[in-house]
């Protein structure tokens, strides 16, 4: 494993194990205190998280400048660069982001389903707390802030492995979160790390069953799939982001030009993020020289099947870098600027495409015909499906949750953004009245 921020979890030695576990408990016997509060005292303390991260932004984006500046130096790409920037300007829009969950409906005791047997014993399925839930992530400092509010909000505890790119600037953020935690009365043990344990705490937290109920990965392939690999602990998968678009035969081309631009260059290293673009074989010849225009313009390389290839280059489109892809490159997330491209015969080659290549993240149709969009929006297999829009918008912030857990890419227990009631499980509760089963 070559990942920085974990090892195999077979090599934790026992006091850092220890160690762990003595925090998980802590944050345990915290979050079962913070679960008996109303929503209306939860929301006031991310009120006061939020009111805490603005008076201090100026320390944690000092903090975060050391990060930036020794990751430039071990020459970490800009993709990963701008993840990791978490300046004034960013840490007011996180402390936005806190205010809005604290809006939030409250989800714990929210009534799932509930009914009445012939015998007379009412049965209600309600919302409660995970528990402990451990945050894997790196060079991601907003989402310090992110777990931090929807655990708190949704009456969870979270143990953080922040890693080492962001190190400075995620001490930073917790001193300040357990800060306010502790004047609202709050046990600063709800929100923790095990960075000061570096790459045994990850492993730790992974052999921690019993003592965490829920790790969740955040990050690039190789550190998901190593904490789904090694832990024993449950892990919800938030999936790296292979994302497509496919323009149809039947789509608006100059619509298409500024989706695709968005989807691709807004971010280059983002999840969501457009990494793979399709395009019908009947609009090819019309539509591909000027998007490779546009994103020649944009900076963005092209990777391009032998189709694909012709096209463009028989334009002779100045500044284009265009070379042809590999095999390799069709199951590549870049988070960077470059796009692979591939002409496809038809809806259902599209599909099957998506459906072999893609890692489950999201992708998007461009097409003004209903059944194709029908068609592509019920086959395509993953967690969200544009419609003539930017594959950007997949995003917890976007869709109203205020913060995002992450995007889970698997189909048990949550998909897509996870937000504040896919941080609850639910319980049965019986209200009898004396019942007896025969």
């Amino acid at each position: 494993m070559t990942n920085p921020d974990i090892q195999e979890s077979g090599a934790v030695r026992a006091p850092v194990f220890d160690a762990v576990c003595a925090r998980a408990d802590a944050a345990s016997a915290a979050q079962t205190r913070l679960a008996r509060t109303s929503g209306a005292e939860r929301a006031a303390l991310l009120l006061a998280v939020a009111d805490a991260l603005e008076a201090h932004a100026g320390d944690i984006a000092a903090a975060n400048g050391e990060d930036m500046a020794r990751a430039r130096a071990e020459g970490m790409d800009a993709g990963k660069l701008d993840r990791l920037r978490f300046d004034e300007g960013r840490i007011r829009q996180s402390a936005d982001g806190v205010r809005h969950v604290a809006a939030l409906a409250d989800p714990l005791g929210e009534v799932v389903r509930g009914y009445t047997l012939p015998n007379g014993l009412r049965l209600n399925q309600v919302r409660v707390p995970i528990g402990v839930i451990g945050m894997i992530y790196e060079a991601r400092p907003n989402v310090t802030v992110d777990v931090a509010s929807l655990c708190l909000k949704s009456g969870n505890a979270a143990i953080l492995r922040g890693g080492h790119a962001a190190g400075g600037t995620n001490a930073a953020t917790l001193a300040v979160v357990r800060a306010a935690l502790a004047e609202r009365g709050f046990d600063p043990a709800l929100v923790d790390t095990v960075d000061d344990f570096g790459r045994e705490g990850a492993a730790a937290m992974m052999e921690a069953r019993g003592h965490i109920d829920l790790l969740v990965p955040r990050g690039g392939a190789g550190l998901i799939q190593a904490v789904v690999r090694n832990s024993k602990v449950p892990v919800i998968e938030t999936g790296a982001g292979n994302v497509h678009i496919y323009v149809d035969r039947s789509g608006d081309l100059e619509k298409a030009i500024p989706i695709i631009l968005n989807a691709k260059t807004q971010r280059v290293g983002v999840c969501n993020a457009a990494e793979k673009l399709l395009v019908h074989r009947d609009v090819a010849d019309a539509f591909l020289p000027m998007c490779a225009q546009a994103l020649a313009s944009a900076g963005v390389a092209i990777r391009a099947d032998g189709t694909a290839h012709r096209i463009i280059e028989e334009t002779q489109i100045r500044g284009v870098d265009l070379a042809h892809a590999t095999e390799e490159d069709w199951d590549t997330e870049y988070l960077a600027p470059i796009i692979g491209v591939r002409v496809v015969g038809s809806l259902d080659e599209a599909i099957a495409h998506i459906n072999r290549h893609s890692t489950g993240h999201t992708e998007a149709i461009i097409a003004e015909d209903y059944s194709a969009v029908e068609e592509f929006t019920q086959r395509v297999d993953s967690a969200v499906v544009m419609v003539n829009a930017s594959t950007r918008f997949t995003d917890g912030g976007v869709f109203g949750f205020g913060a995002e857990l992450g995007i889970s890419t698997q189909k048990m227990h949550a998909r897509g953004p996870m937000g504040l009631r896919e941080m609850t499980t639910t319980k049965w509760i019986g209200y009898g009245t004396g019942q007896v089963r025969a």
